[in-house]
Order: structure tokens, then sequence, then C-alpha cells
């Protein structure tokens, strides 16, 4: 019978390494989400889900699509995977802000979701509050456009 196995280096590593708290801390990182100052803040602000929001204000929708809308609106600078997107959907459901039913209830498929009245009152909260964070960024692009002549 064998003893036990001698620690592995890259296992003294991890227990020695700082917790992800602590190292997100001392870098600067806060949260989760792009670290990319134009679009990291706006995400932590709530963007994600004020497109969310107001692409279901406009009619209702699958998270396929939401992804894809997410897309285009941005010009690609804000990529989401279904890893953020299914997730934050049903977050939005349970707080009652949208409501989703299945395309064919009979079986699974797509998850259409609409917009609630609680939703389209947290929609307009957040744009009011994403304003100004949005014309900043704008104002600092132009500023960099104008500074080099673009």
């Amino acid at each position: 019978m064998l003893g036990p196995m001698p620690p592995r280096r890259t296992d003294r590593a991890v227990a020695e390494a700082a917790p992800l708290e602590t190292a997100q801390a001392a870098t600067g990182a806060r949260g989760s989400g792009s670290q990319d100052p134009l679009v990291g803040e706006l995400r932590r602000a709530g963007l994600l889900p004020l497109l969310v929001l107001h692409f279901l204000h406009e009619q209702p929708s699958y998270g396929g699509r939401l992804m894809e809308r997410v897309g285009e609106v941005s010009g690609g600078l804000i990529a989401v995977n279904p890893n953020t997107m299914y997730p934050l959907l049903r977050e939005l459901e349970a707080q009652g802000l949208v409501a989703g039913e299945w395309e064919h209830p009979e079986r699974r498929s797509r998850r259409f979701y609409r917009l609630t009245d609680a939703g389209e009152a947290e929609r307009r909260r957040l744009a009011g509050d994403l304003a100004p964070r949005l014309d900043a960024v704008a104002a600092s692009l132009d500023l960099i456009r104008r500074e080099l002549r673009l």
C-alpha cells in the first residue's frame, strides 16, 4: 500500500495564494465583468440589465436574440455569452421585472420574455442613473477624437 502523495508545487502555490477578493483589492479590480474602463464601470452600474429591459420594452424576445442585440447596439464593444445572459434573465424574472414563458409549453423550447410593469419602472430608473455616465463616456471619446483630429 502506498502512503499519501507529497504535496505538488501547484497545490502549495494555491494554498499560499491570496484570496480572490484580496488580489482584486490589491489591483484595484472591482467585482465581476469587464475591467475595461470604458465598459466595465457601465456594466457594474447596470448597463446590461438596462439594455435587456429596453429591448423587452420594444417587444418580447428570447435570450439568444437579446445577446445578438447587445452586440449589435454596442458595435461589438459589449460581448455577452449565455453564462451571463441566462442567469441575468432568471434574476430579472425572480425580481418580477420580466415574465417568461416557453414558446411551446408542451416541450422545452425557446423561452420568451416580456417586460412587466415593475420592469418598465426599473428600466426608467436605470436609464436615469446611467444617462450621465453614458454622456461622460461619449464626451471623453469626443475629446480624444478632437485631440487626434479624427
